[in-house]
This record gives structure tokens, C-alpha cells and sequence, in this order.
């Protein structure tokens, strides 16, 4: 089986995003098919022009040129055609059995369109819902003319894809709730990289050192700073225990829309000497980060997107053995059992998530207990083996229905 996927970006871009797909590729060239992977114009806009091709890491992904427009509506056209045109030339060459776009819908719609036109069925793999991702972004507000059309285009493709994958079950209802037939929606959650399976390693003393962190209590987030992640409010909550826990310090690892402000708000409120930047790092380097870091704090708002949306972070933090603390969002709750796998506390909340770091810290045997069973989840439920699984059974029922 040959399976062509469409992605928004990937390698050497670093994301949550790309992890997922990576992911994704491993665990279905371990079971014997053949993947091939094209990616969007929006990888060149991030990352620069490149050639037709690029391989990295044995992955050979190609590359689809686009042509900036900066003009809203008539971009996300000329990307659509882009794609259309890019899929028409690797079909010719690869000969794929299934087309799996994955989100945005902007994927979606032009393998659609090429699929239809080929006789070659379609997954569409949601992996956030684009007018949600759009308002934390700040390009619309929710209700807004270009929220209602970009829901609009995200229901259509639901319609006239074959087959839809959701990552996870809040997903799933929202799609179903839309008038899709349930058994046209499965889900396939996210997991993590064989590479955190392995037993955890002791505490990165190098990392700490290099950082300045020497053996202070460490409190960390990794992965991409946008404003749903809610940083700030760790931030006031480190602030508001500033004299009762002078040992504790925050590393936030990554970067992105809100390093700035970040920033910017560590140095009005003189937090410098508690708060570190450590900027992106490299894939290979991001375990012994996890490995310095006590604590990982995950204080995402409360808004749709966090509600429908599950991240992938946790599950990495939870297979080293390392105590999750997370806003009571619905993409948390899907991962984390409070007092089992991992901690809760009120969204948007500073004094509650200053209190639950407080009563964690205090408490070690009660950390050691949650982070083993933690660990155990993802061991035994959230790894690629078992997930990626998941997928014969999509495309197996695509295939069937083609050959009728």
C-alpha cells in the first residue's frame, strides 16, 4: 500500500505538528507500506525557498512552490492551486493508493478536488479546526465573516472526503455534530516517539548547569509559544510565590508569536533571576531539556480550540516520568486523569495553578506515585505501535469501498 501525504510543513521546521507526523510516517513504514510526503507552499513562506525535494532524516519530502499574494482570500487560493498542481505531477510518478491530507482544510480541498478527478480516495486527517486556530492567531474573531466561511469550507470538505481521521474524541463529536455519519470519523490520538519509551535518565545536571539553574526546583514548558498556551500565567503564578519558594525557577524551551511579550512581561515584573529563555533547540537535544526540568506546567486558556484540541507535550513530559500540572481544559482532560496520570487546576486561574504547584512540591511520595502511573499510561496506551495501528483500519475500508 501506498499512501501520499499531504502536510502543512515539516522537517527541518520543529513543532508539535511535526512531531505528529513524524510519528505518523515511522510507525507506518515499520508495518510495510510505502509513504510519500509533499508539503504545502506555507512550508517555503516559513522556512524558505527550497528545491523540489528535500531529504532529511530518510524522509524524502517534496516541495510545493507558492507565490505570496499577502492578500487575504486570493493566497490561501493560490496555495490551493499550488497543491492541486504539485499532487497532479506526484500521482503520475508515484502511482499512490490513498491521498491523506492533513490539517488545514487548505490541504484537504485540493487533494479532494485531484482525488475525485483521479479516482483515488481521500483521508482528511483534522488535526485542529482552522477558524479556531485562526481567532488565537488574531487574524478573525470568533462570528466574524471570515470565521463563518473558513467553518464553511472546514464542513464541506467533512462531506466530500471519504473518510475522516479526528486526534482525538472531542474532535470527533464536534465533526459529528456537524451532520457527518459517526463511522466515517475515527480517531487516532496522539503518541509519542519510541525514543521516550525508553527508561527515563537522570536529571540533566549538564543542561541545568549550562542554563544557571544549578539545583534549584525547575518548573518548564516546552514546544511553541503561542497565546492559547497561555504562558502568562505561569508566569504570575511563579511571580505570586516569589517569597514563599525562593528555589524555583521556570524554563520555557521553544519560541514563537508570544516570545516577546513574554519577555517583556518576566522583565516588568523583575523576574528575570527566576525566569529562563532557552530558545529552540534542536530534536535531538529536547530530551535532556525534559530531563532538567522538574515540573512541566501546561496552562492553557479556556477557548474552543483548546477545548477540541489535544496536545501532544504532556504525553512526552508523562513518558519521562515527570509530573504534568495542566489547565482543566478539554484537550487536557482527554490526556490527564487528575491525581493519577497528572494534576489539574482551574483555567486562567494564577492563585489556583500557584496553589497546585505549592501542594505538588510538597508532597514528593504523592509526585512519585502520579508519575509513575503516568508513565505506565503512555507505555501501555499512547505509543506508536499501538496507535499508528489505527490507520489499517481507515485505509483497509477505503480500499474496500473503491473496489466496489
Amino acid at each position: 500500500m501506498r499512501i501520499l501525504h499531504v502536510f502543512d510543513h515539516s522537517l527541518p521546521l520543529q513543532s508539535g505538528y511535526v512531531t505528529r507526523s513524524l510519528g505518523i510516517l515511522r510507525s507506518q513504514r515499520a508495518r510495510g507500506w510505502d509513504t510519500v510526503h509533499l508539503t504545502s507552499p506555507r512550508q517555503g513562506f516559513y522556512a524558505g525557498e527550497s528545491g523540489e525535494a528535500e531529504t532529511i532524516d530518510g524522509l524524502t519530502f517534496h516541495r510545493t512552490r507558492g507565490t505570496r499574494a499577502n492578500i487575504p482570500g486570493v493566497q490561501q487560493i493560490l496555495d490551493m492551486r499550488a497543491i492541486a498542481r504539485r499532487l497532479g505531477e506526484l500521482i503520475a510518478v508515484e502511482r499512490p493508493d490513498i491521498l491523506h491530507a492533513h490539517s488545514p482544510v487548505l490541504n484537504a480541498l485540493p487533494a479532494i478536488a485531484v482525488g475525485r478527478r483521479l479516482g483515488i480516495p481521500v483521508v482528511y486527517e483534522v488535526r485542529a479546526l482552522w477558524e479556531d486556530a485562526a481567532v488565537d492567531l488574531k487574524g478573525t474573531r470568533e462570528g466574524s465573516a471570515r470565521y463563518r466561511l473558513t467553518r464553511w469550507a472546514e464542513t464541506r470538505a467533512f462531506f466530500r472526503v471519504d473518510r475522516i481521521v479526528a486526534l482525538c474524541e472531542p474532535l470527533r463529536a464536534e465533526i459529528v455534530a456537524r451532520g457527518v455519519d459517526p463511522a466515517r470519523v475515527s480517531v487516532v490520538p496522539n503518541a509519542v516517539d519510541p525514543s521516550f519509551l525508553a527508561p527515563p535518565a537522570v536529571a540533566g545536571g549538564d543542561a541545568r548547569a549550562a542554563l544557571g539553574l544549578g539545583n534549584r526546583t525547575v518548573l518548564g514548558f516546552i514546544g511553541s509559544f503561542y497565546s492559547y498556551e497561555g504562558l502568562e500565567i505561569l508566569i504570575e503564578a511563579v511571580g505570586a510565590l516569589r517569597d514563599k519558594r525562593p528555589d524555583i525557577a521556570v524554563l520555557l524551551v521553544g519560541g514563537g508569536p508570544e516570545e516577546m511579550r513574554l519577555k517583556e512581561m518576566v522583565a516588568a515584573r523583575g523576574l528575570q533571576d527566576r525566569v529562563t529563555f532557552a530558545g529552540r533547540v534542536k530534536l535531538e537535544e529536547v530530551m535532556r531539556y525534559y530531563q532538567a526540568i522538574d515540573v512541566l506546567v501546561f496552562p492553557r486558556h479556556r477557548m474552543r480550540l483548546t477545548e477540541l484540541v489535544t496536545p501532544l507535550k504532556p504525553l512526552e513530559a508523562m513518558a519521562q516520568e515527570k509530573l504534568v500540572l495542566a489547565s482543566d481544559v478539554g484537550g487536557h482532560r482527554e490526556l490527564v486523569r487528575h491525581e493519577e496520570t497528572g494534576l489539574l487546576f482551574p483555567a486562567d486561574n494564577p492563585a489556583a495553578l500557584a496553589a497546585s504547584i505549592e501542594a505538588a512540591l510538597a508532597d514528593p511520595a504523592r509526585r512519585a506515585r502520579i508519575t509513575a502511573k503516568g508513565r505506565r499510561f503512555v507505555v501501555d496506551e499512547r505509543n506508536w505501535d499501538a496507535i499508528g495501528a489505527r490507520y489499517a483500519s481507515v485505509y483497509e475500508a477505503l480500499l474496500a469501498q473503491s473496489a466496489q
